[in-house]
């Protein structure tokens, strides 16, 4: 591929060639620095007034430079690829992606870098902080999780309560509002039900059998989740036998990107099947660790084993699912409902990443916004972003602990760390000044 100013197709760069520096065509020579040096994937873009170039080192890994450093650092095996071109629009036949990997619009960091952020994140909560705290040990940020996980997660589904609505429906029981009396039990049915997941994550008792998870907590967690609904709206189809935490005894029409669900009579040896693939989690794989939590997901809403609420309860299941692993839940927000279902849709085509990747946003930022800050307490220290708030931005905190003015420490890993005195410190200083 090529653009019509770039004067004409470039050769491919051969795979034998190792190089600390290229020519551009001018005859001008640019410096490649390594592929260490890299900040991650990027789209790749040439101009008349922007150059690019590909290279492979010895070590095996291509890497992109500009006018003058390396831009970005490309997992590929072979530098000589079809597709792949010295000085061109794109280095792969299709426009944001290079030869499978995620590649990331400016200001976007990419996917694996994604997952990376989430690793820190877990391993800083495990090795500094002790891990998950119970439900009981900390009921605040349990209850922060828990409004927002039931506002969304079930507004993902068309419920209308506002999030001061379940607020108030969960902490008091009091129905504010006039919403229809169906929405009212689908958030208390969904809040009980997240409520039982976060204690049987840390503590389930004699419901575990050795397993990840049980067929037994599967249908608990249907039964608890749309008991409420059912008594004031139940499904017009369903038999006796097909009530809450009972499989389906219907077949389900094929959903909108094709996909169909087995079978009912199939439905219980799949999940059978499905609880072994849960099981699999806690071996070691290639495959990044938020894509195997994606193909878990959408396998279960792929078999589809209910009647009605598999999305709410194959999102609880998911919960559950991290939570016996050690990371928290992860909150779908309503405002990422098409991204979620596009990510579905893709996963049902066996591509995993995206769904990966919004698993993995979510649940770093559930780390950092609701577990790191409670457990740390007022001067544990903790990295930048489980500190940033409304008033004051990750990055504002990162610059002003370069400048010296936020009191925090650099670890060996390059991160920096703080404790909520000192920002507190910090801001009100940096509002003595102003």
């Amino acid at each position: 591929m090529e653009r019509p100013d770039e004067g004409g197709p470039r050769q491919p760069i051969a795979q034998t060639t190792y190089a600390s520096e290229v020519s551009d065509h001018r005859g001008v020579k640019r410096r490649l620095l390594p592929a260490s040096r890299a900040r991650g994937l990027l789209l790749l873009g040439a101009n008349r007034y922007h150059h690019q170039y590909l290279y492979k080192n010895p070590g095996g890994c291509c890497g992109v430079g500009s006018s003058d450093e390396l831009f970005g650092s490309l997992l590929l095996a072979e530098a000589n690829q079809p597709g792949l071109i010295l000085f061109g629009t794109f280095i792969s036949t299709q426009p944001n992606k290079i030869m499978g990997a995620s590649v990331s619009g400016p200001g976007r960091p990419s996917r694996a870098t994604v997952y990376q952020r989430l690793d820190e994140a877990v391993r800083e909560l495990r090795d500094r902080l002790g891990g998950l705290p119970s439900p009981a040990e900390a009921e605040d940020i349990w209850s922060d999780i828990w409004h927002q996980e039931a506002h969304n997660s079930t507004a993902i589904e068309g419920n209308t309560l506002v999030l001061q609505e379940v607020e108030k429906l969960l902490e008091e029981g009091r129905a504010v509002g006039a919403k229809p009396l169906r929405d009212y039990m689908e958030v208390r049915g969904y809040g009980d039900a997240a409520k039982w997941v976060y204690g049987q994550a840390l503590e389930p008792g004699d419901w575990q059998n050795g397993d990840l998870i049980t067929l037994q907590e599967i249908r608990q967690i249907h039964h608890t989740a749309m008991s409420l609904v059912w008594a004031v709206d139940p499904h017009p189809h369903a038999t006796p036998a097909e009530g809450p935490g009972n499989f389906r005894q219907h077949e389900i029409a094929k959903f909108p990107g094709g996909m169909k669900p087995p079978s009912w009579p199939e439905v219980d040896s799949q999940m059978r099947d499905w609880v072994k693939i849960v099981d699999d989690l806690r071996s070691e794989a290639e495959e990044p660790l938020p894509e195997r939590l994606a193909h878990v997901h959408n396998r279960f809403e792929q078999i589809h084993p209910f009647l009605d609420g598999n999305g709410r309860t194959g999102r609880l299941v998911l919960n559950l699912i991290l939570g016996r692993i050690g990371y928290p839940p992860a909150i779908i927000y309503k405002r990422d409902r098409d991204k979620y279902l596009q990510a579905m849709r893709r996963a049902d085509n066996d591509e995993f990443g995206p769904l990966g990747e919004l698993i993995a946003r979510s649940v770093t930022t559930n780390l950092y916004r609701f577990v790191m800050p409670a457990v740390a307490g007022p001067v544990k220290l903790v990295p930048l972003p489980a500190l940033a708030t409304r008033d004051v931005t990750e990055n504002a905190l990162r610059v002003a602990a370069a400048r010296g003015r936020l009191r925090a420490v650099k670890g060996d890993d390059g991160m920096w760390r703080s404790s909520k005195k000192w920002v507190n410190d910090y801001l009100k200083s940096r509002h003595r000044r102003s």
